[in-house]
């Protein structure tokens, strides 16, 4: 079984969320279970230079680049996976993000930089590109890598597709304009394919062209056939239900484990959680707080969005601070927001730490030093800072959606009986939800020996990528077979008899 692991990031080459980190991880554990596997990703400026040694391969010539394309060869850093970098300078050589300018705004010709990257990863997959080597199966990630299902099923002789779904919220939605200079199918622009709401969607492409759709969680894959969580594509998710399914995301434990973790200034395993104080003491400092070991010190890391309920927790600041608590935040977002955190630090400094900003050493402290993880998302299609608390000793506080749902499992009375309690969860996003989960772990903070056992029972959990890795690899051989037992290779889209109010 030979991959081609398509993606727009991939830790430690580049990195704007959690899909670089499934990027980085997922194709060195399926690696590890003997599977021959490539990862392949646009050539950006800090790619190219976190990627160590690479080697030109070839040069191949695409439709809508006036050079020919470079493909760059090396090694995912730290793995043996093989590593394609597609080097096309005057889409990709360009400072700021991979999506976005210096300034944070998108590049307004992202549509055109990422049908390229779809066009090269297609010319690989159907070894068009001079390297000898023809995959099995293309494993496309989120609206970057969503022409590439489209584009492939154009082909005969094609490899299968699996498309993943890392977050629906974002489609990739461009203009009629840029539709027509990418030169793509003109029966694209239909309900039944690309055709959105007047624009057209990369994300479309892979949800109807691939052969089989993933998320990065069992609930998630529900939730999205529904009103409230499709972002209007719900509709045709659920004609796809039978080709649908979730694999939550895995974690990393060679980076994120306290007994090993380097960025921490004292390690710390389940025999000598007492350390995790070292931590704490270390965080509170960093943030000019206090130094106690007796108040609880809430913490929150990621971005500075309402998709996170951050704005539950601010609606919440005046009773939380009735509260023998400490709450501490790191990340960037909204601008709204950041300045609301900012404000509350002038106010309250003494009891709020805030650094807009992100620094991964100070996320590392903050998952090690915080007593609770504050993760109230309004919707989390997998998550991994739960995840990671869990692992570090630190119960997170979620509300019951998505990834959040399938990993942490609530402190109510039966289940810390059992010993199989690990967090905090609440149904409904809103602030007196919220404050009730946050009183709940107050209460069962004050009780050490109970708090103890719940830290342990979250460490204690598996969710390593090897797990994760297994369930991809036998999805693989699913679709593998599916498609080799189907008698019918045609490129039409499977959305042919839906209607359009659907699509």
């Amino acid at each position: 079984m030979d991959i081609l692991f398509a993606s727009g990031e991939a830790h430690p080459l580049v990195k704007t969320g959690g899909l670089a980190d499934v990027s980085g991880s997922l194709p060195r554990a399926i690696k590890n279970l003997k599977r021959e596997i490539r990862l392949i990703l646009p050539a950006y400026p800090v790619a190219r230079a976190n990627a160590g040694v690479l080697k030109l391969v070839n040069e191949i010539s695409l439709p809508g680049s006036q050079r020919p394309v470079r493909i760059l060869h090396g090694r995912l850093p730290h793995t043996r996976v093989q590593l394609y970098l597609i080097d096309a300078p005057e889409y990709f050589d360009r400072s700021g993000g991979p999506y976005s300018t210096p300034e944070g705004k998108d590049w307004p010709d992202n549509a055109a930089r990422f049908a390229l990257f779809a066009q090269a990863v297609c010319a690989v997959a159907m070894n068009q590109a001079g390297l000898d080597w023809k995959p099995d199966l293309v494993h496309c990630n989120d609206w970057q890598t969503g022409l590439v299902p489209a584009l492939l099923s154009r082909q005969t002789e094609r490899p299968a597709t699996v498309f993943t779904i890392h977050n629906l919220a974002y489609q990739g939605l461009f203009g009629w304009d840029q539709f027509k200079a990418l030169q793509l199918p003109q029966n694209w622009w239909s309900p039944d394919a690309l055709e959105f709401h007047d624009n057209f969607s990369f994300i479309k492409g892979g949800l109807v062209y691939s052969d089989w759709i993933t998320t990065v969680s069992p609930t998630y894959a529900s939730e999205i056939r529904t009103t409230e969580f499709g972002c209007g594509l719900e509709g045709l998710l659920e004609h796809r239900k039978d080709s649908l399914s979730g694999i939550l995301n895995g974690v990393d434990y060679q980076v994120w484990s306290p007994g090993r973790d380097r960025l921490l200034p004292q390690t710390y395993t389940v025999r000598t959680l007492e350390s995790k104080l070292v931590n704490k003491a270390a965080l509170q400092e960093a943030f000019r707080l206090p130094v106690t070991g007796e108040t609880a010190l809430f913490g929150h890391v990621g971005r500075l969005v309402e998709q996170k309920g951050l704005d539950l927790i601010l609606d919440l600041l005046p009773e939380l601070l009735k509260r023998p608590i400490q709450l501490v935040f790191l990340g960037t977002g909204d601008a709204a927001l950041e300045q609301a955190l900012r404000k509350a630090h002038q106010q309250h400094g003494d009891r709020i730490g805030v650094q807009i900003d992100y620094d991964e050493k100070l996320a590392h402290l903050l998952e090690a030093g915080s007593d609770a993880f504050l993760m109230p998302s309004r919707f989390e299609p997998c998550g991994l800072n739960q995840l990671y608390s869990l692992r570090y000793g630190t119960p997170p506080i979620v509300r019951n959606t998505g990834g959040l749902a399938d990993s942490v499992v609530d402190a109510n009375g039966p289940n810390l009986y059992q010993h199989t309690a690990t967090g905090f969860v609440f149904e409904r996003p809103n602030p007196r939800q919220l404050l009730r989960a946050i009183d709940r772990a107050l209460n069962l903070f004050s009780r050490k020996d109970v708090w103890k056992d719940l830290q342990l029972s979250g460490m204690k959990e598996d969710f390593s990528w090897g797990r994760s890795a297994s369930a991809y690899v036998e999805l693989y051989t699913q679709v593998l077979k599916r498609r080799q037992n189907s008698l019918d290779s045609h490129s039409t889209s499977p959305l042919a008899e839906l209607p359009e109010a659907q699509a």
